[in-house]
């Protein structure tokens, strides 16, 4: 029998002819192929009776039937049949030749009868078991057929974020998301984990092993692989007695279940930044480990240039990766740039270096470098014609794990099916699947915080796009533009006002809560801007019965809380600010308040401050990677937000912190990640009109953090300048960097 005369072409033209109830249609992510074999649903059964081989009765997918949350129970009187076999087991022996021949692939029929799920191996049998139930989510069935594979062997994410680590709760959410969505990798590699980076040679205390052993287990029911990563390139000596404590640890992990392990060796420099002694530790890792444990998943490497502008062909270090390592080890890579999408070209450039096909670690919707902004937007860019030009492909979420879902859902989608894939469409099906009762009021939100906004990455997104004609219309004065931009504000005041008031998903609430107060801020500040436009348009005295004075001065009082918001407790941890808007909406605010102010001063003979940002300090400096980081306040403490990847900080190179005013010192401390640095730098203070030098030190030798002289307390100057002063250029880390005002 030819399959694919039995198929009706594949999904994506497929689901363009289907009704809008198909049933197959919610699935997600999209399958390759699907015949709908009657468009009439079938009511949903009361039970169904599940047959399968001794061997697969406590599968994962045996057990997804089982404790399926669709409301159907298990009987062995059931007259609804689900069958389930792997090929070669006789009772799915008569679709054999459906099964495709491809790793985690499988064949679903639906019909009154019950349901048959064929699959080239377990876990495929548990992507179709998943198939079948998200296809009754709306309480019915649909009679079909489904042949499906996945297009990227390896398919999830890395947690590999700066930041606080998820919680063990987060954690086990995202494992059973991307077990629905048929994502099969969880790299665990969180960057504050110690045991993971900083402590990597000792064994973790028995209540958290526990918790990796929860996540473990819990993985294997979702058909997720749980990757467990050691980060040791900061410390590692190329001697026998660290190979043999990087196995020690490996060899721990394995006791406690793990199955599947990587070993990073990103955002470093110096001894552990040597290629070949990586390759080596790696291949013997891979030999006398990997190998000899015969159920262990193939290694992966997280290089030290682990994207293409960090690349340095003429030493060679990827391509010593590419000839010296093992084939069946894979290298991670994150694209042109640290934060970039992936298209075919950099593939193949990468790919003909490193001789094996890269598994990229995609930098989104990760907000590490942007703490200020949460990303709730679509996941785009990445080429759709790659799949076969890559060995896995896992996202780098935010430290806000409910949130990331927004974004992950079609990531799954893209590495399931990347032809078919619709990031719009899958947008909207993500922000449903994470609020499904509130799902407009989050959409409304979520059109403001897409953007990351000015980044040392050049890392954008789209945001506010929708805004843009009415941005235009306003700026001609064109009628009625200045009553839309005040519905459109009402609208997003609403929408904040529902998602505060909506714990359904604890969890996204507490997340999004320090943007969402933020959103209600910039709707005020927007509703106030556009009733002082049209009180100047119409010649009014007064606009909703406020004066343009009280419409100025709420606006004015609007941006001094948008900045102490930022500055508040509301935030999280290691959060710098609270950005909502800042691509479309806040520019077009303040650009309408500017040109408002300005005409109503020229009117009025008045001098109105028509500036509309408020910030006491701003930040300047040369040192590229430097120049974008947020500057934040809380009390008295002043904090420039952390660079994550290593620094090249030029011959000469400085940062400035202007304030507004004259500041008060009371102390200074930061921390450039490297020891006995204090003499390549030169810390200066404006004071009384000249630039004045303040001694720097470190407490100890071993001590990273650079202090200064007791010169430093009590004096006044309105900036600080710190330069390079060594000769020449360095890499350094920007790990903390801290002033306290009087």
């Amino acid at each position: 029998m030819n399959r694919i005369l039995s198929v009706v072409g594949c999904s994506l033209a497929l689901f363009a002819t289907l009704p809008s109830s198909a049933q197959i249609s919610l699935v997600n992510p999209v399958p390759h192929e699907v015949k709908v074999t009657d468009a009439k649903c079938l009511p949903l059964p009361k039970a169904w009776k599940v047959v399968t081989t001794d061997a697969l009765s406590d599968c994962a997918a045996a057990n997804a039937l089982k404790t399926n949350k669709v409301g159907v129970s298990v009987s062995s009187s059931a007259s609804f049949t689900v069958t389930l076999g792997v090929k070669g087991d006789k009772c799915v022996a008569k679709v054999k030749d459906m099964i495709p021949d491809r790793h985690e692939g499988y064949y679903l029929r639906i019909d009154k009868k019950g349901a048959v799920i064929a699959a080239a191996d377990e876990t495929g049998l548990f992507w179709g078991v998943q198939t079948l139930l998200a296809s009754m989510a709306e309480g019915k069935l649909q009679k079909a057929e489904v042949t499906d594979w996945p297009d990227v062997p390896y398919r999830g994410t890395v947690e590999g974020f700066y930041g606080t680590p998820w919680s063990h709760k987060a954690r086990l959410s995202q494992i059973e998301f991307y077990g629905r969505h048929k994502m099969n990798v969880y790299i665990y590699g969180p960057k504050d984990d110690p045991y993971h980076r900083n402590q990597w040679r000792e064994p973790y205390p028995q209540d958290e092993a526990a918790r990796i052993q929860e996540l473990n287990e819990h993985a294997k029911k979702h058909g997720v692989k749980f990757y467990w990563a050691i980060h040791p390139g900061v410390d590692i000596k190329w001697t026998v007695e660290d190979r043999d404590h990087l196995m020690a640890k490996l060899e721990k992990m394995y006791a406690l279940g793990i199955r599947a392990f990587a070993v990073f060796f990103d955002d470093i420099w110096g001894e552990g930044a040597k290629a070949d002694k990586q390759a080596d530790l790696l291949n013997y890792v891979d030999d006398h480990f990997i190998a000899v444990h015969k159920d262990v998943a193939p290694l992966i490497l997280c290089p030290t240039e682990y994207n293409r502008a960090w690349a340095d062909d003429s030493k060679g270090y990827l391509r010593t990766l590419g000839t010296k390592m093992n084939k069946d080890i894979h290298i991670m890579w994150t694209g042109n740039t640290v934060v970039h999408c992936i298209d075919k070209e950099s593939m193949e450039w990468i790919n003909s270096r490193i001789d094996r096909k890269a598994y990229i670690w995609w930098h989104f919707p990760v907000s590490d470098f942007v703490r200020d902004h949460i990303l709730m937007g679509p996941a785009y860019g990445n080429d759709l014609d790659i799949a076969d030009t890559m060995s896995g492909f896992v996202s780098n979420p935010m430290e806000h794990a409910e949130t990331s879902k927004i974004s992950l859902y079609g990531i799954a989608d893209y590495t399931w099916n990347m032809q078919a894939y619709d990031s719009q469409k899958d947008w909207e099906a993500g922000l449903r699947e994470v609020l499904p009762k509130n799902y407009e009021a989050l959409r409304t939100f979520a059109l403001y915080n897409k953007d990351l906004g000015q980044n040392g990455h050049g890392f954008r997104r789209e945001e506010g796009d929708e805004l843009l004609p009415l941005a235009k219309r306003i700026e001609n004065g064109e009628a009625g533009a200045l009553k839309e931009l005040q519905e459109t504000c009402t609208r997003l005041d609403k929408a904040v006002d529902a998602l505060l008031a909506d714990h359904s998903n604890p969890e996204l609430n507490r997340e999004l809560r320090p943007w969402l107060l933020q959103g209600k801020n910039l709707a005020a500040y927007g509703y106030d801007v556009a009733c002082m436009a049209v009180c100047l348009k119409e010649g009014s005295a007064a606009v909703g019965g406020k004066s343009f004075q009280a419409l100025y001065d709420a606006a004015k009082k609007k941006t001094l809380e948008m900045y102490e918001l930022e500055n508040s407790d509301v935030r999280h941890a290691l959060q710098p600010g609270i950005k909502v808007g800042t691509k479309v909406m806040l520019p077009m605010l303040n650009k309408l308040f500017t040109a408002t102010v300005t005409a109503y001063n020229t009117q009025n003979g008045t001098s109105l401050e028509a500036s509309a940002d408020y910030n006491p300090f701003k930040l300047t400096s040369d040192v590229a990677q430097l120049a974008l980081l947020p500057v934040s306040v809380r009390g008295n403490d002043v904090t420039v937000a952390p660079a994550l990847e290593v620094i090249n900080w030029q011959k000469d190179g400085s940062f400035t912190i202007e304030g507004d005013r004259d500041i008060t010192f009371a102390g200074m401390d930061f921390n450039f990640g490297v020891p006995k640095v204090a003499g390549n730098f030169r810390l200066e203070l404006f004071t009384n009109g000249a630039w004045r030098e303040v001694s720097l030190l470190h407490y100890s030798d071993n001590d990273p953090v650079i202090h200064t002289g007791n010169e430093l307390g009590g004096m006044t100057a309105r900036k600080l300048r710190i330069t390079n002063v060594s000769g020449q250029d360095l890499q350094v880390y920007f790990k903390h960097f801290k002033f306290v005002k009087q």
